[in-house]
């Protein structure tokens, strides 16, 4: 039995899960799965290209779509995939939960686990598709992708085995009456609230998609996983993998389910708004989690854009800070829902051991240290990546006529690996703390602005009304005064906003862990939702108790 094959691995994630220290399942080194794998992941996905995608359990389709482009090799993927009718989709899942939601919670789990099991068999086809349709180097899709999807969807199954079990499934109740008692025998049923759907992004279409599929699973509820019509690939071949594994051990493979769709026909809204969908996990721009956040009779769990701000007050070396946030603000170009983007710096400067640095001084290390990365030959198109389309591109060339000194005007990198790759530096833009109408905004992609300020008490005022305005999903905050470090997090948090202190070396704000950091506090208008707290596990279930006279 699966539940007795994976206990020991549940029962480390639950614990895990309670005591916030650093655990992971799935290592992260790509050396950890054998010396073979990289090469056969090559291989499988080369195989994948050009042909219909045939590895899903799911028959009628209406069709097929396939639009994915490299941002590496600005090749055509194609692939193509089976589009579905949005009715069929919704009336599958119904059917194949009726079973599932019976199933014991130990079952589910046990059977959830072995899935990421079966998915990390192909963790290495899974990043070669996920960097040839983010952008993402090879490192961050293997990891992103693999492990710390795989370790974040665990995440997920052992607070909704722990959530689940949290009251007895049956008791005897009796109230003492003085000469007699009542007797009543009690039950306590955790009910699905009925079909999930899942609408992934186009930068992360496995690492921001598993939470929601395997809470919506581990609750007892189906999903329709309908991915972003150029990112399909990475999380179709997690759906197969999934859908085999259900199959094989007595589950309809239809509980998990793919709903590929293309830019000219998108069935987002459809499945959105049909009746029988009552969970909705949405990640993306903030216009369409806002209506999707807005329809009636759904539960529904968002992650949308958000302003993240860098405080600088004092430092006791300005080198590695510099270091760090030159690396956070470069790594996959800015394309990343936890990317920095406010630089918040004082008129004054700030304050080193060494003595004061000037704001320009401050400004040109910066500067300087993005470029001197960016051409890098060994780190900069690694560390920048590819854009994953043209709308991104267009949007940090034109970051120059944003208003405001440009510090750094962004040009394109050469790849050497790949010569057609769509790489772009950093763009600097220098403004003023009035120029709210160009840093109250989010500006996805390599485009990074300093806005100066009047002190670090006008710099924690401004941040703090960006988060609280415009939603921050990360605060990446410098500072050696107790007292100023005691007043960033009093004032960030109150806005629901995490802060990392005085990050250096090998860490940086853009990385959350799984089974520690909450990923979105689900707070600010960054998203209402977080990866992993309860209420990200319990708004799929209702407790439903009844209660029988015993004679």
């Amino acid at each position: 039995m699966l539940a007795t094959k994976h206990q020991n691995t549940i029962d480390a994630a639950v614990k895990a899960n309670h005591e916030r220290t650093f655990y992971s399942h799935y290592p992260e080194h790509p050396k950890a799965y054998g010396e073979e794998a990289h090469a056969k992941g090559v291989q499988s996905y080369q195989q994948l290209l050009n042909k219909p995608f045939k590895q899903l359990m799911q028959t009628g389709e209406t069709g097929w779509t396939g639009e994915e482009v490299s941002p590496y090799t600005q090749e055509v993927l194609g692939v193509t995939y089976p589009t579905f009718a949005v009715g069929d989709l919704v009336k599958q899942a119904t059917e194949a939960s009726h079973a599932w939601g019976r199933t014991s919670v130990a079952e589910r789990a046990g059977v959830l686990t072995e899935t990421l099991e079966r998915i990390k068999d192909y963790f290495f086809d899974i990043a070669n598709a996920t960097m040839h349709t983010t952008g993402q180097s090879f490192m961050m899709s293997f990891q992103a992708s693999g492990p710390h999807a795989n370790d974040r969807a665990l995440e997920a199954i052992a607070t909704g085995y722990h959530e689940l079990q949290r009251y007895p499934p049956e008791l005897e109740w009796e109230k003492p009456m003085g000469k007699f008692s009542i007797r009543l025998k009690k039950t306590f049923r955790a009910i699905p609230k009925g079909v999930g759907v899942v609408i992934g992004c186009s930068t992360f279409p496995v690492w921001n998609t598993l939470p929601g599929m395997y809470a919506n699973l581990i609750t007892g509820n189906p999903v329709i996983v309908k991915p972003h019509p150029r990112a399909i690939l990475p999380i179709a071949i997690a759906v197969s993998a999934i859908q085999q594994v259900l199959q094989e051990n007595g589950h309809d493979p239809l509980l998990c389910q793919l709903a590929p769709d293309s830019t000219e026909h998108l069935i987002a809204k459809k499945l959105a708004e049909h009746p029988d969908v009552k969970l909705i996990d949405y990640t993306g721009s903030s216009a369409f989690g806002n209506y999707v956040e807005s329809l009636p009779g759904k539960t529904v769990f968002t992650e949308k854009a958000g302003v993240n701000s860098v405080l600088l007050d004092s430092v006791k070396d300005l080198d590695p800070v510099i270091q760090n946030l030159a690396f956070s603000v470069s790594l996959y170009s800015g394309q990343m829902c936890t990317a920095p983007q406010n630089f918040f710096i004082p008129e004054a400067g700030i304050a080193t051991a060494a003595g004061q640095v000037s704001f320009n001084e401050v400004v040109q290390r910066f500067r300087d240290a993005i470029v001197a990365l960016a051409n890098n030959p060994k780190m900069g198109a690694g560390t920048l990546g590819a854009l994953q389309n043209e709308n991104t591109l267009l949007r940090a060339q034109e970051a120059q006529q944003l208003g405001g000194k440009v510090v750094l005007a962004g040009t394109a990198v050469n790849n050497e690996e790949f010569s057609k790759a769509r790489v772009f530096a950093p763009t600097i833009i220098e403004v003023s703390s009035a120029d709210t109408n160009i840093y109250e905004k989010e500006l996805f992609g390599p485009v990074v602005l300093i806005v100066k300020t009047k002190d670090t008490a006008h710099t924690i005022q401004l941040a703090k009304q960006m988060a609280q305005k415009h939603g921050a999903i990360t605060c990446a905050a410098y500072t050696t005064d107790a007292a100023t470090k005691e007043k960033i997090a009093d004032e960030m948090n109150s806005v629901f906003t995490p802060v990392s202190f005085n990050l250096t070396g090998f860490i940086w704000v853009n990385q959350h862990a799984a089974f520690s950091d909450f990923h979105v506090s689900g707070g600010n208008p960054a998203g209402n939702a977080s990866f992993t707290n309860q209420e990200f596990i319990i708004k799929r279930f209702v407790w439903v108790g009844n209660r029988e006279l015993i004679e």
